[in-house]
């Protein structure tokens, strides 16, 4: 046997072994990375971002309270609805014309909940007493007492639903 033949074989069957034992290779998931792996939940802050946020709802979307908003929500803030602009500036703007075309706007939170930095609220949102609404769901990310960013979805609330149940 020629004197590197040794040497490539135990190579080749050490290659070999590392990448049948390797995560990837034998078809296990790897870890995901640190900052997406769950921590301990701090269900004190928990309860205080949803307070906040529970607050600050009822304050400005129930009294249409504009200051609330200088109180709580982050002069940077994100908002993922594509109808309204990032910046508190531009969200307050946006509802303060809302407020102004719909005076006896109203919403009523019906589910709510938080985990981590997260408060989500279900809510029946209403233009005018006649109006049949639409069921929302927010997602608001608070950090440091402050509203930080805010995803939702938005449903029209029919006249007759196929399956007899309410969307609240």
């Amino acid at each position: 046997m020629p004197p590197r033949l040794p040497t490539v074989l135990g190579l080749l069957i050490g290659i070999s072994t590392c990448a049948a034992l390797h995560p990837a290779m034998a078809g296990t998931p790897p870890l995901p990375p640190p900052d997406a792996i769950p921590q301990p939940r701090d269900l004190q802050q928990e309860q205080a971002n949803l307070q906040l946020v529970h607050q600050f709802y009822l304050d400005f979307f129930a009294r249409h309270d504009i200051a609330a908003a200088y109180r709580v929500v982050a002069p940077d803030y994100i908002q993922h609805n594509p109808n309204v602009a990032d910046g508190r500036a531009a969200f307050v703007s946006h509802f303060t014309s809302y407020f102004a075309r719909h005076p006896q706007a109203s919403a009523s939170i019906s589910q709510y909940g938080s985990f981590g930095d997260r408060v989500f609220l279900r809510v029946h949102s209403t233009a005018d007493p006649d109006d049949r609404g639409r069921a929302i769901v927010d997602i608001f990310r608070v950090s440091h007492g402050r509203i930080v960013e805010h995803w939702d979805s938005v449903q029209d609330v029919p006249a007759t639903a196929e399956n007899g149940n309410t969307m609240f």
